[in-house]
């Protein structure tokens, strides 16, 4: 292991710690049990079917941008390989260890493109970062002079600025000649052909600016959909808000948990259901409860590939233990 590593390790663990004493530090556990054991199935079972059938439109949205650049690729297997994606996701840090999963069985099935697929995943991963912001846009616009959230607009402020120079990077012409500078410096450290392939990867979609512009828009109308399986979540703990909060927080949500602060976003996200819903008056615990809540959903997400991955291994090792038939002599 090098020390790069372990050192990351070191800090993703001493970050999940510390968000987890500040939850047992400031609620009451035991009242927080007894919320989710009263919790209301229906409102729960609701929340686990939006996001269920947010996974079709991910998986075709997946299928125009590689046929785009050549790759076919049949939609059952883009909707197995994105449930399967959601298990790897909860093993590997987050919406990477998802990425890295699609990334990793979409090449072996198209050899010699990892970096269009890695550029493509990727890709996606941005676009729907757009889409958040949008979506986040929308929801403060709801939210002026009805909730008090105007700390949350420099998280947003800050995703915008960030998502704004990566669309300088990989679309602008003009920002061709300064990255060259770098090409000396990764090709000493043997990183400029990866790399050189996912840029050309990504700047090829320039020329599909109506594909780019069709898929944010369906980006944008699953995430807004899925944002209320967040307010069914709090439903089912007793949380008494609209949807219209929800459309703050919720984008919000989708972009704090991308970032692998801690083991799978374990208590980042509890503390942020904590710190934006006791704003409106809701009590920590119900907060706390509502989290842990919309976490079980994204687990029970993962459990579809967990039962392909298991079907498919009996699979192939039924093929390698049966015997063959003895060949007749001719």
């Amino acid at each position: 292991m090098t020390r790069g590593r372990a050192l990351r390790i070191v800090v993703t663990l001493v970050v999940t710690g510390a968000c987890l004493a500040y939850i047992l530090w400031q609620l009451d556990v035991t009242r927080t049990v007894r919320i989710l054991v009263h919790a209301d199935f229906a409102w729960f079972a609701a929340a686990f079917v939006v996001m269920v059938i947010g996974v079709p439109p991910m998986a075709w949205r997946w299928q125009q941008l590689l046929a785009a650049r050549g790759i076919h690729e049949r939609l059952p297997w883009l909707n197995r390989a994105y449930f399967v994606a959601y298990t790897a996701g909860q093993v590997l840090p987050t919406a990477v260890g998802g990425d890295a999963s699609r990334i990793f069985e979409t090449s072996r099935r198209h050899p010699g493109r990892l970096g269009d697929i890695t550029a493509i995943v990727l890709l996606e991963r941005a676009l729907g970062g757009v889409a958040t912001l949008m979506l986040a846009a929308v929801g403060f616009a709801l939210a002026v002079g009805t909730y008090d959230v105007g700390a949350y607009l420099w998280v947003e402020a800050a995703f915008v600025v960030g998502t704004i120079l990566l669309a300088i990077v990989f679309f602008s012409r003009s920002a061709r000649r300064p990255l060259r500078r770098f090409v000396p410096l990764l090709r000493r450290m043997r990183l400029e052909k990866p790399l050189r392939a996912f840029y050309e990867g990504v700047h090829a979609f320039r020329g599909h600016v109506r594909l780019m512009i069709g898929v944010l828009w369906l980006t944008l109308a699953v995430q807004a959909v899925r944002v209320l399986s967040i307010w069914m979540a709090g439903r089912a703990v007793g949380v008494d808000l609209p949807p219209r909060p929800y459309y703050v927080m919720g984008p919000l949500l989708f972009l704090v948990i991308l970032v692998p602060f801690t083991i799978n976003g374990l208590a980042v996200r509890e503390a942020f259901f904590v710190s934006f819903l006791t704003t409106l008056g809701v009590d920590k615990e119900s907060a706390l409860a509502t989290g842990f809540l919309f976490f079980v959903v994204t687990i029970l997400l993962s459990v579809p590939g967990a039962v392909i991955l298991g079907w498919e291994s009996l699979r192939r090792g039924a093929a390698t233990t049966t015997p063959r038939a003895p060949e007749l002599p001719r």
